[in-house]
Formats: C-alpha cells, structure tokens, sequence
C-alpha cells in the first residue's frame, strides 16, 4: 500500500473511533430522551404488527427460565454490540449532518443484511433469520435506533431500545435465545 492509501485508513480509523467515543459518552437531553421514547414506541409498534402478521412473534408461556441472566447478557450482545457497529459508527449525529437519510438508510441495510450472515456462524439461526418477517422486523428496529441515534447524539437510548425489542421477544414472543441459535 501507498502512504496515501495508509493515511486514509488511519484517517478513517481515527473518525470512527471518535465518533463512536462521542456516542458513547453523549447523554441525551430531555427532549431527547422524549423523542427516543416517541420514536421507540413507534418502533416497537411496528414490529408488533410485522411479527404478530407474519407469525415471527406468538403469545404463549413466558420464558422465564435464565432471565437475570438474559437481561444483562443481551445488553452487551446483541445490543451495544450491534449498536456500537451500525449506529455509533456508521449515523452521524446532527452535529455532523442536518440530512441523514443516506446515512440512517446505508445503516439500517448493513444491519439487516448482518442477520443474514449470522447464520453462517450461528448454525441454527438461518430458519430465523432468513425469514422476510424477520428481517422486516430487523430493518424497523435498525431504522428506529438510527433516528434516535442521529437526533439524541446518543448510543444509549438505541441500547435500550435494541435491549427492550430482544428482551421481550425472547421471554414473552417465543424467540429464541442465543444459545439456541449456536
């Protein structure tokens, strides 16, 4: 490689990280706080009707068995994780850009395609994961976390979003656990 070509991976590199850094140490104001909870419940809302329509999501006897374990482990992965990669790094926040629906849109496909190569490594999450109804439910998930993430400057509220959606579909919604997936 060139020293050109050096120097734009490490300014490349470098913008990442700083604009991950600051997602991470961003709290969000009031009126953030209440547009994630606006944009949130709309999220959630969405993928009810997507999950609940193409049989993704069923009611039936909760999965309590490992539950304080689930709601920590699903903070770090998928949620900050995921969060972490596809909103800390790749949306800006509006600091940086007043348009971002490039951005937002360009996140969310890179997200929901993810979940498509998961199951290259989770050997049993391709019946899952490769479902329309998921990856529907994916794409809203991913799109809602982008827009709060963008307007709040934020990564923490997309946390607690993806860390609510996870939860509940796991213990409540029938989904599987990530044991379940390996």
């Amino acid at each position: 490689m060139t020293a050109r070509m050096d120097e734009l991976i490490r300014k490349a590199f470098t913008a990442a990280y700083r604009r991950l850094w600051r997602a991470l140490v961003t709290v969000p104001d009031f009126g953030g706080l209440r547009f994630s909870g606006a944009i949130g419940g709309l999220t959630l809302v969405a993928m009810a009707v997507v999950g609940f329509s193409g049989g993704l999501y069923h009611l039936g006897a909760p999965d309590l068995a490992g539950l304080p374990l689930r709601l920590v482990s699903v903070i770090f992965i998928p949620s900050l994780g995921e969060e972490a990669a596809f909103r800390g790094i790749l949306v800006p926040d509006r600091s940086e850009t007043a348009r971002p629906f490039v951005p937002i849109a360009a996140a969310t496909a890179v997200f929901t395609g993810w979940h498509m190569v998961e199951t290259l490594f989770l050997r049993h999450a391709a019946p899952i994961f490769l479902r329309a109804d998921f990856l529907a439910c994916a794409a809203i998930l991913g799109a809602g976390c982008a827009v709060i993430r963008w307007r709040t400057a934020s990564l923490w509220p997309a946390v607690a979003l993806h860390w609510l959606a996870v939860v509940v579909w796991q213990t409540w919604l029938g989904g599987p656990g990530i044991e379940t997936l390996k």
